[in-house]
């Protein structure tokens, strides 16, 4: 799985780019808001429909410009794709594929994928549970379709009854709909659930073996799935799972009235980090702290693989200059095998440490 081509017009401050790389390593650095960590966002909405950083598509599009466009060749389960994005001002984007119109993002993630780390995410055990929630949503909406419709439809349905719950007081009417609302927000979070609890559980065993390495042996990290109370098993089936969040739903009734606020459900799922049988999040220090997080995700890239038959693609945004040389080492021996894009600053030595090719960002040009 690798991107041999990108092409950018109007890309937030990429007037005009085309530019073909390496299919294992590709080392992009230059000074700090030239543009590097752009182009790895044009790659990461190509292979998923979203944007790591952007609230909206109108933030991509470059100053003075009504339209921006990204379209990569992507090489992905020996087959070449061309993957488009046209992003608009004053209407709907548009995505194709081999120029056959995508309507949702999660299509995407059919034609490749990445896994992106930015130094942010070296702080993703000390964050809060929705931090770890959208990491799980991320890579399982790539890897597969059925979670990000559920997901996406699970959300609409949450939306909806908070409204209703808010509005209730002065138009009890609306209560009449709750039940149908419910309902959506059983039989979706019950998929919802048994995703994640299969990819946690790959995570889980991922993840120890990297953090075990990268402690030199002395520290064991361990992942658990935690989700509603009512649910004794989330790794049952999903009619099983219905239930069980049927009865956790009666059990709230009272309270989500009086609160107004949506209760119970998936929505407030986390993953409980432990290191040494501590939590990781209240305990860990900040070399553990950082460890952890590289040890989930390489996990991440590590599931691809085995889902999907390939290595996603990898893309490193300035995370190995956030790292001691301890974990650099660490990382760099794990990125083999699969294509790599890595941003650092001018002064680092990572051009010659990994080869590949070599490409220089200033001011939104790359030589």
């Amino acid at each position: 799985m690798r991107v041999d081509g990108l092409h950018l017009e109007s890309f937030r401050n990429y007037a005009r780019a085309a530019v073909e790389f390496d299919p294992s390593c590709n080392v992009i650095f230059g000074e700090n808001a030239q543009g590097k960590t752009n182009l790895l966002e044009a790659l990461v909405y190509l292979s998923r429909g979203k944007s790591s950083r952007a609230r909206t598509d109108r933030e991509m599009i470059g100053f003075g410009a009504d339209f921006a466009v990204a379209e990569a060749r992507i090489f992905a389960r020996n087959r070449e794709f061309r993957v488009r994005a046209e992003l608009f001002r004053d209407r709907r984007r548009k995505l194709t594929v081999n120029q056959t119109p995508v309507k949702r993002s999660a299509d995407l993630g059919q034609v490749y994928n990445t896994v992106f780390f930015c130094p942010e995410d070296l702080y993703l055990i000390r964050e809060g549970a929705a931090a770890r929630r959208r990491f799980l949503d991320t890579a399982l909406c790539q890897l597969r379709p059925r979670y990000a419709a559920a997901l996406a439809e699970y959300h609409r349905a949450y939306e909806h009854k908070t409204r209703i719950l808010r509005d209730a007081e002065e138009r009890p009417d609306l209560l009449e709909t709750l039940p149908e609302f419910n309902e959506r927000l059983i039989q979706y979070g019950a998929v919802v659930i048994h995703y994640r609890f299969q990819f946690a559980q790959r995570l889980r065993e991922y993840a120890a073996l990297h953090h075990r390495e990268c402690s030199g042996g002395r520290e064991e990290l361990d992942v658990r799935y935690q989700t509603v109370s009512s649910v004794t098993d989330p790794g049952a089936e999903i009619a099983v799972l219905a239930e069980q969040l049927r009865a956790h739903m009666e059990s709230h009734r009272r309270a989500e009235l009086a609160s107004r606020l949506c209760l119970s459900g998936p929505h407030k799922d986390d993953l409980l980090v432990t290191i040494n049988g501590r939590d990781a999040k209240q305990y860990a220090s900040q070399g553990q702290t950082r460890t952890a997080a590289l040890a989930l995700k390489l996990a991440e890239r590590e599931i691809y693989r085995n889902v999907v038959g390939e290595y996603p693609v990898l893309l490193l945004d300035d995370v190995l200059s956030e790292l001691d040389p301890r974990r650099q080492e660490f990382v760099l021996n794990r990125i083999a095998g699969g294509q790599v894009f890595i941003t650092c600053c001018e002064d680092d030595r990572l051009p010659v440490l990994l080869g590949g090719k070599i490409f220089h960002v200033t001011q939104g040009e790359i030589g």
